[in-house]
């Protein structure tokens, strides 16, 4: 099972930009697929961005479209989200997952591999 711990979160100002980190181990790194959650307190976990295993797709949530840009880098082994124009609206601990999966327009993660997350608190 691929190991993620993210890092990069903090307390930032709105319209600020920030980048997010996630440093995967355990599995050759590139060769699967990988997305960005987000969760707020008392909501649902929900997506933001996923990355095809290859990196020659990226998806984003209608909420991050346009502000959110997710990318890799293989020698680092690591997966990245910079997001910019930043609202109160996205405070939430986000996490980084493998192999995010979609049913119509609903992403899930299947096999509840997740890392610890790391926090991003907008002020206004």
């Amino acid at each position: 099972q691929v190991h993620l711990v993210e890092s990069g979160g903090g307390l930032v100002q709105a319209g600020d930009s920030l980048t997010l980190s996630c440093v995967a181990s355990g599995r050759t790194f590139g060769t699967y697929s990988m997305g960005w959650f987000r969760q707020a307190p008392g909501k649902e976990r929900e997506f933001v961005a996923a990355l095809s295993w290859r990196g020659t797709s990226a998806y984003y949530a209608d909420s991050a479209r346009g502000r959110a840009t997710i990318s890799m880098d293989v020698d680092k082994n690591t997966l990245y989200l910079q997001m910019n124009s930043l609202k109160s609206e996205d405070t939430a601990i986000y996490y980084c997952a493998t192999e995010p999966t979609r049913r119509g327009s609903t992403w899930s993660v299947s096999d509840n591999n997740w890392g610890h997350g790391t926090q991003v608190t907008v002020s206004s």
